[in-house]
């Protein structure tokens, strides 16, 4: 049966969707934006600053779900402008590490919702 998640830890969703879902052992987030759960504004900063952002709402999510970050499978990255690539990768490399980090796709889209330079979804497995 597919349960919904929801944590005040992450910003809300901003259409008709849920934070992230379960099924089983799995746990599927949505895209998380690099908003601050207390006011849905953006963080101040660039791709770095944003991405830790989106990076942390993705953790918590996932450990709303019963998962963690070392148990995620699979992500994908959305970019505004492929030019924040090898920025985001620090920052994502900080987040997950060299040694086991998961599977990933990583592409340039022509806008995000409200204009956010990074958006991060995930498919982890609960812990």
């Amino acid at each position: 049966m597919k349960n919904l998640i929801a944590t005040p830890k992450a910003p809300a969703a901003i259409g008709p969707y849920a934070q992230g879902t379960t099924f089983a052992d799995l746990v599927i987030t949505s895209g998380q934006l690099p908003l601050d759960p207390e006011t849905n504004a953006f963080v101040e900063g660039g791709i770095k600053e944003q991405a830790r952002q989106s990076l942390l709402n993705l953790k918590q999510v996932l450990e709303a779900g019963g998962a963690r970050l070392d148990s995620v499978l699979k992500t994908t990255c959305f970019l505004a402008d492929m030019e924040d690539f090898a920025a985001f990768n620090e920052v994502y490399t900080e987040v997950f590490g060299t040694e086991f980090p998961p599977a990933r796709s990583c592409v340039e889209v022509s806008r995000l919702p409200k204009d956010a330079l990074v958006e991060v979804e995930a498919l982890a497995v609960r812990v």
